[in-house]
Order: C-alpha cells, then structure tokens, then sequence
C-alpha cells in the first residue's frame, strides 16, 4: 500500500515538471500529453483502485484490471476536464475558461487542432504573445473537429475501463463502478 501511495506522489511531481517543461510546445506529442495526464489525474485513481484490490488480497491478474479500470477512467476524466476548458463556463470549471490554453498548456483538443489547422502552431510557438492570439487560437480550435475528436478520446477511455472490470461478479458495487464512465462522460453532454 505505501509503495502504491508513493508512486502517486511522484508521479504527481514528474507530471507538474513535464507539464511546465513542455507549455507552448507545439510539437508535444499525444504520448507525451497521455503520460503527463496519466501522472498528474489517472495515476491515483489507477494505485488507488488497485490498492482496494490489494487489501482484499486478489490475483494478480485481476489487480492489473483493477489498475487498468482506474488508469482508464481517469484518462477520461482528464481528457473531458481538458474539453470543458474549452466548452465550460467559469462557474463549472473553477477557474477561468482556456486558462490551461492561456498558460501554454497543450491538452487533447489543441493537439487535434493543431493536426488540423498549422497556422494555430505559430500562435503557439510565440506564447499566445500578440493581442489576438488566444482569440484566433480559440476560433481555431473551436472551428475543427477538436473537440468531437476529444470526445471520441474520452468514450474510448471510459469504454476500456468498463472492459476492465467485467470479470467483477454482478452486485451493487460492479454496477456503481461500470455507472462511473457513463457520468464521467455526462459532464461533456
């Protein structure tokens, strides 16, 4: 359990530095945005879930599930966080809206815009510096398929992390866990 809860703490610190590291990177790749959501959101839901399945003293096989159904939920808990960045207002996100974009942070529906459109890449790599640049980033973003491209992300997560536990016997506890994706995703709809 302190070995789990350990690998939380770093990963936590190793995703704050990778995400400082690579802000208005315009060539960050999806790897690198997966790794860095995975250590700074999905890695304590992923350690947390297996260490339940640790104190109820599991196989192996089935704590890797556990794993990978937190691991998975978690990525789409990020990655519709990172949507509503976008499609949110203040009230919802608790903090200003395209504020990680503002900050130079590149989440799922500006890497899938930036696949899109090159012209938001020069917006990027000069920091969002001119007057209208996180206007015409925004308009950028929002005129692509940036955000349905994100969505579809999130579904995939959530769809994964449902597959994980299928082996779990039926009872009121499987399907609290199998109804977390559908309200994750909920907040996006």
């Amino acid at each position: 359990m302190v070995k789990l809860l350990s690998r939380v703490i770093m990963d936590l610190a190793e995703g704050e530095i990778k995400q400082n590291l690579n802000r208005f990177d315009s060539a960050q790749s999806f790897s690198k945005y997966i790794n860095k959501s995975y250590c700074k959101t999905a890695s304590l839901i992923a350690n947390s879930c297996k260490a339940a399945g640790v104190l109820s003293g599991i196989n192996d096989e089935n704590l890797t599930s556990l794993y990978d159904f937190g691991k998975n939920i978690g990525l789409a808990f990020q990655v519709v966080d990172d949507i509503l960045d976008f499609t949110g207002n203040d009230k919802q996100l608790g903090k200003p809206a395209v504020s990680d974009l503002a900050s130079g942070y590149l989440t799922a529906p500006v890497l899938y815009a930036l696949e899109e459109n090159k012209q938001l890449s020069v917006l990027i790599n000069r920091e969002l510096a001119e007057k209208d640049d996180l206007d015409d980033a925004l308009n950028i973003i929002m005129s692509s398929k940036a955000i349905e491209s994100s969505r579809k992300l999130a579904e995939d997560f959530a769809m994964l992390s449902k597959e994980a536990i299928v082996w779990l016997p039926d009872s009121e506890y499987k399907r609290a866990l199998m109804a977390l994706p559908e309200f994750v995703l909920s907040r996006i709809y």
